[in-house]
């Protein structure tokens, strides 16, 4: 094992906390005060064999005084240093403060991954509270259900010789509009305390449930039993989605595609010339598989999003309006040609990302009948620096790109 340049520092750290003075533990090692000094400070390297000595004399093994911190602490450190960058952290001294604070450098750490989590959960509330058509529907039944309240309340109180027979109308009028305001407040309660379990559950409309379905059984879909799914629409959805997966199989078989996939690398139009196949099935099978670590977004020439798997870092919006800068997008206006971008999300905590776009139209209905497009965007993760990434958000609304020329309504993440 590789001896660190931060040796030193754990060694002087270890004999501190023992309460041991430099001349003590260079006697016991057989060497000069002066040279641990300079050994202590990271000014000299140290050899295996004195190592090996230093280490018995304060009771740790040498792979205590070797090992650094992990990787991924540093690189979460690093992380959460660009998460604020006007405060000027020190980026080439972090492995130097993980390795005298580890305590405070895990801490840092553990700040850092809960900010990350908590923009999530931010992004998906309000995605939640602005797009979703049911919350909408019930806040509608409820205000409706005041105003007509009010008015009739305003006209008993304002009005003192209302004929006997308009009286017990309007009085009746009144107990109707409260049940109802009852009856709508009631729901819309019942619908909010589902929000938790309708982010991990996926209730809040058919396509939601059949999606966390999808994710139960891995996105694995052939062969999986529909019976499960509460509602009819989503039952619907999810055989059309077990057929689908089962003749994407049949056009592209195990363990053929694997081996495929290994050699080829996740370019769907080269499995799909292999194969013979759709280019947009082989978009399904790379990404609809148990363990597969990558995204797929499919939508119709509309842009309406009709499947969502989505993948950590990348937010895909639940309701209505994507960003208009996905490839997927594009791809909708450049049918059967492939697009492949290297694409960069927002924010402290952003991303970057390799998808491949492609859409194919199809015309069921013969020359006469309308042309049906069909894009897919797939998602994989792709390594910090390299190619210049196209800035990219999830939808305006919670977008942090103040200067997107794409923008469609400012974003309540910078105020």
């Amino acid at each position: 094992m590789p001896i660190s340049a931060l040796t030193g520092t754990r060694l002087r750290e270890r004999r501190l906390a023992l309460g041991l003075r430099q001349a003590e533990l260079a006697a016991s090692a057989g060497i000069s005060a002066s040279y641990l000094n300079l050994i202590e400070h990271n000014r000299r390297r140290i050899s295996p064999a004195l190592l090996e000595d230093l280490a018995r004399a304060l009771g740790v093994p040498a792979a205590a005084l070797q090992e650094g911190a992990e990787a991924a602490i540093l690189d979460e450190l690093r992380s959460a240093a660009a998460a604020v960058p006007a405060a000027g952290a020190e980026l080439d001294r972090a492995e130097d403060f993980a390795g005298r604070f580890p305590g405070w450098a895990a801490a840092l750490v553990q700040q850092g991954l809960r900010a990350a989590a908590l923009e999530r959960v931010v992004e998906a509330l309000n995605d939640r509270m602005s797009h979703d058509p049911h919350l909408s529907a019930s806040l509608h039944e409820v205000l409706s259900a005041v105003s007509s309240v009010r008015s009739t309340a305003a006209i008993l109180a304002d009005t003192e010789d209302i004929e006997p027979e308009w009286r017990e109308r309007f009085h009746r009028n009144l107990h109707e509009d409260s049940e109802r305001l009852a009856a709508g407040a009631e729901a819309l309660v019942a619908y909010l305390d589902t929000a938790g379990q309708a982010e991990e559950q996926g209730i809040a409309s058919p396509q939601e449930e059949m999606e966390f379905w999808a994710a139960e059984h891995g996105w694995a879909l052939a062969g999986a039993e529909t019976s499960g799914l509460a509602s009819g629409a989503a039952r619907v959805l999810a055989r059309a989605a077990v057929a689908q997966a089962e003749a994407d199989a049949r056009a592209l078989p195990e363990p053929e595609f694997s081996a495929a996939l290994a050699e080829l690398g996740p370019d769907p139009s080269a499995l799909a010339a292999r194969f013979g196949s759709g280019v947009l099935a082989a978009f399904r099978r790379i990404a609809l598989r148990e363990g597969a670590a990558a995204g797929l977004v499919i939508c119709d020439a509309s842009g309406t999003l009709l499947l969502r798997k989505p993948l950590p870092g990348f937010a895909l919006p639940r309701f209505g309006s994507a960003c208009p800068l996905w490839p997927l997008f594009a791809a909708l206006a450049r049918p059967v040609s492939p697009i492949e971008a290297v694409i960069a999300t927002p924010g402290p905590q952003g991303r970057r990302f390799r998808v491949r776009a492609f859409c194919q139209p199809r015309h069921p209905g013969g020359f006469r009948g309308p042309e049906l497009r069909e894009a897919a965007m797939l998602i994989l993760p792709e390594p910090a620096g390299g190619e210049a990434a196209l800035p990219v958000g999830s939808t305006c609304r919670i977008c942090q790109r103040e200067d997107c020329a794409a923008r469609r309504e400012p974003s309540i993440l910078t105020g």
